[in-house]
């Protein structure tokens, strides 16, 4: 099994399908008052700004913002190359978790926009005879799918094989030679997958999404 390129943590907005999540952007603010490393000094004397030094600021300014499409098209140079998305659901939720319903929001979003296909695999330790509202989850997993605009998909049940769930998420990658994964963090906290095992099963990159 081929170890994971990368893992990707991204923030999520609430308006998710009208915002793409990006690799590049950082998920919190940096201020200024963030650290003070400094000694406190004396203030000097407040001296006028010369002309040319406030033009040099707003040049600077101005040649930082020039530079910010230059960030955008390297974002979608990177989710151009992913054109088969593969979307685990380990929750056992009949109408989904908030977790399950950001990671399918997501995976439309970027399908939707960079053109590529969708495999979603449900993945339950028991059988599908133990689950009595398995049906009515499937029910939810293909509503949320239509809402985001999609009506043609792949959908698998890996459902009582006794394998865990990364190893089975793993397999599947494999097997259809996946590009991406995309994964919420809730199934990590509520210990449906084990981070620690991703890069060990999990063959190309994963997004993770936290809440």
């Amino acid at each position: 099994m081929a170890f994971a390129h990368y893992l990707i943590a991204v923030p999520i907005e609430p308006s998710l399908k009208s915002q793409k999540p990006s690799i590049l952007n950082p998920p919190f603010p940096i201020s200024s008052n963030t650290l003070n490393l400094s000694p406190s000094l004396p203030s000097k004397p407040h001296r006028k700004q010369s002309l040319f030094s406030r033009f040099r600021r707003v040049h600077h300014r101005a040649k930082a913002k020039a530079q910010e499409p230059e960030v955008s098209a390297a974002t979608d140079s990177a989710f151009t190359q992913f054109k088969h998305l593969l979307l685990p659901i380990t929750d056992r939720n009949p109408y989904l978790s908030e977790g399950t319903r950001q990671a399918i929001a997501t995976t439309t979003a970027l399908a939707k926009k960079y053109g590529a296909d969708i495999t979603v695999v449900v993945i339950d330790e028991q059988q599908k005879e133990s689950l009595p509202e398995h049906e009515t989850q499937l029910s939810s997993i293909r509503w949320h799918i239509s809402e985001g605009g999609f009506k043609d998909y792949n959908l698998l049940e890996r459902l009582g094989e006794g394998s865990k769930p990364t190893a089975i998420i793993g397999d599947v990658a494999d097997d259809l030679n996946l590009d991406l994964v995309v994964i919420s963090m809730e199934a990590i906290h509520t210990k449906h997958i084990d981070a620690n095992l991703l890069a060990e099963f999990i063959p190309c990159p994963v997004m993770l999404l936290p809440l």
